[in-house]
């Protein structure tokens, strides 16, 4: 089984949580696309099992959560459209759930921005947590579905955000002007000091910043579903374990007391390989090395 060298796999997954298209990649390492591709999966499926494992009994005061729209193949509209569609194709929604202290991102999920989605979601948060925390949503409507759904133990509130209809725009791409907002305590006693969604909102730039699959008005989103998963399966190890917050003065696992040290990317090819062993030599070559190691 040929594997390509330790640092050329390190380069191409800095590159990847670095803002790069899997095209470029190819071009600077020298590698197949077809290689760089097998590697996001590898990533994604052992960095998913490693959050999985260990984001557990996070003990935070505040969780904010907010839904990052992006597609795969075409956008929801054309999908119709479309010649050859694949399964999944159209709208992708990522829901995350950020650790106002240390910054962690405690849980995300990929899928639509139904309730459907919302419930499971929020079921693998509550799964996380070791205490009862302050959760503050946005106003998508899902979210009181799903926090009833699951029996979420937390001070829960909705900040609902009022933009100005009559704002003209400055340009085709322009958000409308933001007028206010209201805040709503929805269960519990929640303190209305920390319902914002700040944070959230913020590592959402992050995320369209430092993944190019994320970028606006590019041809590098998303062909595949499960390709998109892979890629914020890494982006999110990376994000948690391996990229030292500038406030914070370390990452943001380390602060929520999950590791006691810095992970490099060649600790995510280590998982990697961890989970793909080489298989072991048969028949006639493995006698031939063993008669090598022997002499």
């Amino acid at each position: 089984m040929n594997r390509l060298p330790t640092e050329t796999r390190v380069q191409i997954l800095q590159m990847l949580c670095g803002g790069s298209s899997m095209r470029s990649i190819s071009r600077i390492t020298g590698g197949s696309i077809n290689t760089v591709s097998k590697l996001l999966i590898d990533a994604g499926l052992a960095c998913a099992a490693f959050h999985d494992k260990t984001v557990r009994n996070v003990a935070a005061k505040s969780v904010q959560c907010d839904e990052i729209w992006s597609f795969s193949y075409a956008k929801q509209k054309n999908v119709k459209f479309a010649k050859a569609a694949r399964e999944a194709s159209g709208d992708v929604w990522t829901w995350t759930a950020i650790d106002t202290d240390s910054r962690l991102i405690v849980s995300w999920h990929v899928g639509d921005r139904s309730q459907h989605t919302g419930i499971a979601f929020m079921g693998d948060l509550k799964a996380r947590l070791a205490n009862r925390v302050q959760l503050t949503t946005d106003g998508h409507k899902a979210y009181l579905t799903a926090v009833a759904a699951v029996d979420f133990d937390a001070d829960c509130a909705m900040l609902n955000k009022i933009f100005a209809t009559d704002y003209a725009d400055a340009g085709r791409y322009s958000a409308p002007k933001r007028i206010g907002a209201i805040k709503q305590a929805i269960m519990g006693e929640p303190d209305p000091e920390l319902i914002n969604t700040s944070f959230a909102e913020r590592q959402n730039l992050t995320t369209r910043m430092s993944m190019r699959r994320f970028t606006r008005l590019t041809n590098a989103f998303s062909k595949k579903f499960e390709n998109h998963c892979h890629a914020l399966a890494l982006y999110f190890v990376f994000y948690n374990f391996c990229r030292v917050h500038k406030t914070l003065g370390a990452t943001s696992a380390m602060v929520a007391g999950l590791i006691d040290r810095v992970m490099k990317m060649v600790d995510v090819v280590e998982l990697i390989d961890a989970a793909n062993p080489v298989p072991a030599v048969r028949g006639p070559n493995k006698n031939r090395e063993a008669d090598e190691i022997s002499n």
